[in-house]
């Protein structure tokens, strides 16, 4: 790794070796906007973000990702340097630091969303650490506020977490009783349906499937409709052109903007950095 070469900084007590990385980014890039979205939706007990950094638990350390002015600064602490590749990777696409604002430009610039993107070019559409965990948020945060989908997420944390703060596997969140957290029987009969077709691998979302399979296994887990499955396709299985279909705010924007609903179709193949001008345009 050539922009994203590690060097040694410290060892820590515990045995956690730490490392400093750059991590490359394709200018422009709107950095307030994308750790803006990551500070308002941090899972207490697992992750601590504002605009200027977002630090949280993986296995066996942490990490901390701190913009620059030409780079991402990558801090790691793990006690096996071996998941290093994983965690840059993962990093990368957490920060969706790998897309291409130029051509995202060149399509949407000439729509409808014109303004929008010319008072943003560089804006980016948030990823994942982790597929399950996008999942899990996107299933909680259904019909409810980003405030109160992290209460309900940081419970889960808390009750059903590894050591270590880290967020529960399937297999964990399988032997979790969720009840009394604040979530009808429904929402937990669906996140335990979900967790069970990825504990047995029936669903991949971390890049193993196909994001169109992916979205159709997903259509099969009770409770998740296209809202959830486009959420989840757009931040998790990094599909460009994925769209939260039914999007209230989405929908009231479009309205604001004038913007009839055949110009979805117009946005293609970048539909979910559509969106994400939408969103942030409220």
């Amino acid at each position: 790794m050539d922009e994203d070469a590690a060097r040694p900084v410290d060892s820590t007590a515990s045995g956690a070796v730490t490392l400093r990385l750059r991590l490359h980014r394709r200018e422009p890039y709107d950095v307030d906007g994308v750790f803006a979205f990551l500070a308002s939706r941090a899972i207490p007990g697992l992750e601590v973000a504002d605009r200027t950094s977002y630090r949280r638990s993986v296995q066996g350390g942490t990490v901390t990702l701190t913009p620059r002015p030409d780079h991402i600064a990558l801090d790691v602490a793990v006690e096996d340097t071996r998941q290093l590749a994983r965690i840059v990777a993962r990093c990368r696409r957490l920060l969706d630091l790998d897309a291409d604002p130029e051509a995202i430009s060149d399509v949407l610039g000439r729509t409808s969303l014109g303004p929008l993107v010319a008072a943003r070019p560089g804006l980016r559409v948030p990823g994942t650490f982790d597929g399950f965990e996008l999942a899990v948020r996107a299933v909680v945060g259904q019909q409810i506020s980003v405030a109160g989908a992290r209460t309900l997420l940081g419970r889960i944390v808390a009750r059903a977490a590894a050591p270590g703060g880290l967020f529960p596997t399937p297999a964990q969140l399988l032997d979790t009783d969720l009840s009394g957290l604040g979530m009808t029987n429904r929402r937990i009969d669906t996140l335990k349906d979900l967790a069970a077709r990825l504990a047995d691998g029936q669903l991949d979302l971390d890049g193993g499937q196909d994001p169109a399979e992916a979205v159709a296994a997903l259509l099969e887990v009770r409770g998740i409709g296209p809202w959830t499955a486009g959420y989840i396709a757009l931040r998790a299985l990094r599909d460009p052109d994925a769209w939260p279909t039914g999007d209230l705010v989405l929908v009231k924007r479009m309205a604001a903007l004038g913007i009839p609903n055949d110009h979805i179709e117009r946005w293609r193949p970048w539909r979910a950095y559509a969106a994400l001008h939408l969103w942030s345009s409220s």
